[in-house]
């Protein structure tokens, strides 16, 4: 049975590639597998058809044959697990590769998630910029902690993991903030992964949707 996943129908990021089925489109392309996608509006997403698929009425889901998931994370390392070229062969490296998937969307990503909450919700408060300025210095210790750990090394732990494609898609919310830019071994990083073939081909197939759908208007 063909691997199934959920998308929006119009995505919030304006084709930027940041929406979570991007991770879960990379993760397939990198091992490999063929994929369908299902579009939701948001008003789909809400329904009870969808909720029982993802009780918190987000995106993606993963189907294949009787197994669903939900949460992005959840849904690489299942892949990752289940196919060859995300995950070492070795068990310690593997480990390794596990704890920084987990350190992307545990430790790297709140506070990065925290200041596009803050621009949406609070940025028309009179506490706001005191917010924000909080919120990016707790970034950048993220980000200084995280470059001195990969110096000058290409990937996070030898070759090119899951870890480093949770890592990457994290880093990539803040790029465009310019708060990135100030530490060039993880520019050179996230470009690095946006070079490869697998991140390429999801990432069009994604703008694909979000062009159709504009197009559509």
């Amino acid at each position: 049975m063909t691997i199934t996943i959920t998308a929006f129908e119009r995505s919030p990021d304006g084709g930027k590639g940041l929406a979570r089925d991007m991770r879960v489109r990379w993760a397939l392309e990198e091992v490999g597998q063929p994929y369908d996608v299902r579009l939701l509006s948001f008003k789909a997403m809400k329904e009870p058809a969808h909720l029982a698929l993802q009780p918190f009425g987000q995106i993606p889901t993963y189907e294949e044959d009787d197994l669903a998931l939900f949460e992005s994370g959840a849904i690489v390392f299942h892949i990752a697990e289940r196919h060859a070229g995300l995950l070492p062969d070795d068990a310690n490296a593997r480990a390794r590769a596990i704890t920084w998937m987990f350190a992307a969307v545990s430790t790297m990503e709140p506070p990065i998630v925290d200041r596009e909450i803050a621009r949406y919700l609070e940025g028309d408060k009179t506490w706001y910029e005191e917010r924000r300025s909080l919120v990016e210095e707790r970034i950048r210790k993220r980000l200084s902690e995280l470059s001195d750990r990969l110096g000058d090394a290409d990937w996070l732990d030898g070759e090119f993991s899951a870890g480093d494609l949770q890592m990457v898609s994290v880093l990539l919310r803040v790029k465009g903030s310019g708060i990135l830019a100030e530490y060039p071994n993880l520019s050179a990083y996230v470009a690095r992964g946006q070079a490869r073939p697998a991140y390429k081909r999801a990432f069009d197939a994604q703008l694909a949707v979000f062009t159709a759908a504009s197009s559509g208007s």
